[in-house]
C-alpha cells in the first residue's frame, strides 16, 4: 500500500495479506485478523486493496484509511481502491477468476495454515480409542506432505483424579503419540511432547466431572 494509507484489521478470521502496486511487485505480510491483496490498481500511482477469507473459509474484517477517511470490508473479495492523498473509493467485489489471475502464485506460495488433530483415549489409559487409531494414518499423511514438519503433541486428561496422577497420565498420552509417529517415520527431533494433565481441558469443566473429550492428545502439525 502507497503513503498516505493504512489499514486496520478489526475482525477475526483472515491471517493473509498481499499488496500489489502499479510497478508490478507483490510484497506478503502476516496479519492478526484480516487479509488485504492487491490486484493492478484502477488509476496510477495507486493500489487496490480486497479482503480474502482464510483457509477456512472466514472472512474477518478491514478498515482501510486514506485522504483523511474510512472504509470498512466486510464480505468476501469486497474491494477499494486507494490513491495517495485521496479518499479510498466505494467498495466493490471481484470474482473469483481475478482474484486468482492477481494473488493465485503469490497465495499458493505462503505457508500452509497448522493442521491440528485430536486423538481420543479409553478411561484411565494410553490406549486410542478405536476410532482415533484409525486415525493416526491422517495425521501421518498430513506430516509426509508437509515434508519438513514441526509437530507439537500435547497430552490431556478429564479432571477426575489428583493434578499429580493426571499429569503423569497425560505425559504417557503424549508420549504414547509420539512413538507410534516415530514407528513409522518421524523424526522424534521434530517433536515437541508437552503434557498439560488437568489443569487445561479442551473442554472446559468444573473438578472431577469425566469428562470423555478431555482424554486426548492434541497433534499440531506446523
Amino acid at each position: 500500500m502507497r503513503a498516505g494509507a493504512t489499514r486496520r484489521g478489526p475482525g477475526p478470521g483472515c491471517p493473509r495479506a498481499l499488496l500489489r502496486g502499479l510497478g508490478g511487485c507483490l510484497a506478503v505480510a502476516l496479519l492478526a485478523s484480516a487479509c488485504a491483496t492487491a490486484p493492478p490498481p484502477a488509476a496510477p500511482g495507486g493500489d487496490v486493496v480486497v479482503l480474502l477469507p482464510d483457509a477456512a473459509g472466514k472472512t474477518g474484517a478491514i478498515v482501510v484509511s486514506a485522504g483523511g477517511s474510512e472504509r470498512l470490508l466486510t464480505e468476501p473479495r469486497q474491494a477499494v481502491t486507494v490513491a495517495p492523498g485521496a479518499a479510498p473509493g466505494a467498495p466493490f467485489v471481484m470474482t473469483d477468476e481475478e482474484v486468482r489471475r492477481v494473488a493465485g502464485p503469490a497465495l499458493e506460495a505462503l505457508p500452509q495454515p497448522p493442521a491440528r488433530f485430536v486423538l481420543y483415549f479409553d478411561n484411565d489409559s494410553t490406549s486410542l480409542t478405536k476410532q482415533s487409531r484409525a486415525r493416526v494414518g491422517e495425521v501421518m499423511r498430513t506430516i509426509r506432505e508437509r515434508h519438513s514438519p514441526d509437530v507439537s503433541v500435547v497430552g490431556h486428561t478429564d479432571t477426575v483424579g489428583g493434578k499429580g496422577y493426571n499429569d503423569r497420565l497425560s505425559l504417557r498420552r503424549a508420549r504414547a503419540v509420539a512413538a507410534l509417529l516415530a514407528a513409522q517415520g518421524v523424526k522424534r527431533s521434530s517433536m515437541e511432547i508437552v503434557s498439560h494433565g488437568k489443569s487445561n481441558p479442551l473442554v472446559p469443566t468444573g473438578d472431577q466431572v469425566p469428562e470423555p473429550r478431555n482424554r486426548c492428545v492434541e497433534v499440531t502439525v506446523r
